[in-house]
Formats: C-alpha cells, structure tokens, sequence
C-alpha cells in the first residue's frame, strides 16, 4: 500500500522513491499508483494533521479504498489538484485561507468530475445550508464510525448523496422552519411586520403609535393579532419566536 501524499509538497513526496523517469524528461512515472486504477481515489483537506492521518487510517481497512493526498490548506489543495485528481474529496469547512464553501466552489467550477463531503465538527444549519448551495455530494460530522465514512463514500462515489443523521435531522427541521416562515411572512400584513419589528427593539406602544402616526389602540390591536398569528402570548416569546423563523430584520 502506498504512504499518504502529504502535499504540502505535492511532487517531493515519498512517492519519490518509487519514481522512475524515463528518458524522456518530460515523462514521469509512479509505478505503485497503477494500485488506484480499480479503487476509490481519496484526497483529504484538513488542518488538523492529526485528524487527516486517522481518517487515512480508517479508510485504510477497505480495499476498495485509497488517500491519495492530504492537504493543510485551501492553497496547497488546489495546488494538489492540478497534478493528483481524486474521485472523492474529504473536505473540512474551516480551512486556515479559505473556506470551505469557497473551495467547493472553485472546485466545482474548474474540476466539476470531483465530488465533495463536508467532514466536519459544525453541525449548525447556517454550514450545512452554506454547503449544500455550493453543490457538495454529502455532510458528515467528525464522530461518524468507520463503517458510516466508508458508506457515505460509496454512496457518493456511485453518484448518490449522503447526510448523516444527524444533518438529515437538521435539514428537516430547517424546511419546516422556512416554511412555516413563508406561512407566516404572507400571514402577516405589511404593517404588522413594520410593528414587529419596533417591538422588537424595545419600543412601547406609545411609542410605535407616535413614530408610525397611528393610535395606541391601533398598534395594541396589531400587537394582539400578531400575538395570536404566531401562536404566543407574551411579548418575550413573540421575539424569539419571531427570531427562530427568521421575521426580524436583524
């Protein structure tokens, strides 16, 4: 089995001393990596070197599987990229340069046969979201076994897509989030947002009636309406509910 291409160095590898060169220059061969032709080829972009070598290792134990490459940064990766193409990128999210939605979207724009998980620790829907929209194949989170790496791999690899649960989970607490926020966006009227949103920054009702030229009695009616819309019954719980469905303009 071959080492790991730590490319921090991509051509200076220890690769280098099973290359022969012919006598053409300008012709460079790696005997061992004839080994990848029937097998899964896997780059890993993360760093934390201590967490790109033990997922190596994990994956070492499927023979349908090999790490071709690991990389520190978002430049060394896309250095790396121009000479060693990998079937399956394991890509971290917070990268020292760059990050990973902006890697993916290089990526996918200049090697588009490349296909990416996310392996991270965020599981906050605001990355996984990130993520998705940049077109990556799969999610995982970092504690997943070995057997759940090597499945969402496979899947991915044979042009599926793979969350793991938990990310499923978040995802679909998000869509009935967003839903229930179109709901309600086109439930409320235009003055009871205008009037969400004072009371949301600590304005009293004397004080919205003054600013939007109404009665203390008008915006109170608004105020209940809006109580009974969104299913609360103080003004604190009105706020962050308002705030988990995204109504405020922050």
């Amino acid at each position: 089995m071959t080492d790991v291409l730590d490319v921090g160095n991509v051509i200076n590898t220890s690769l280098t001393s099973n290359t022969s060169v012919t006598s053409d220059p300008s012709h460079t061969i790696f005997p061992d990596l004839t080994i990848f032709i029937n097998m899964i080829k896997i780059s890993i972009a993360d760093d934390h070197g201590l967490i790109a070598e033990g997922v190596a290792n994990m994956l070492r134990y499927s023979a349908e599987m090999e790490v071709v490459a690991t990389y520190p940064n978002g430049a060394t990766l896309l250095e790396g990229l121009k000479f060693i193409l990998p079937d399956i990128l394991l890509l971290d999210i917070q990268m020292p340069d760059k990050q990973g939605d902006e890697l993916a979207a290089i990526i996918k724009k200049q090697y588009p046969g490349v296909k990416i998980i996310a392996l991270t620790s965020f599981d906050t829907i605001f990355y996984i979201k990130s993520m998705l929209q940049h077109n990556v194949e799969g999610y995982l989170l970092k504690h997943v076994s070995r057997e759940v790496l090597t499945d969402a791999i496979k899947m991915v690899y044979d042009g599926g897509t793979y969350l793991d649960e938990t990310v499923t989970k978040l995802v679909q607490e998000d869509a009935v989030i967003v839903k229930r926020q179109k709901e309600l966006g086109r439930l409320l009227t235009k003055r009871e947002k205008e009037i969400l949103q004072l009371i949301a920054a600590n304005l009293t009702s004397n004080e919205i009636a003054e600013k939007l030229f109404i009665s203390k009695r008008t915006v109170d009616h608004h105020r209940e309406s809006i109580l009974s819309k969104l299913d609360v019954k103080k003004t604190s719980a009105l706020i962050q509910k308002a705030i988990e469905l995204n109504l405020l303009q922050i």
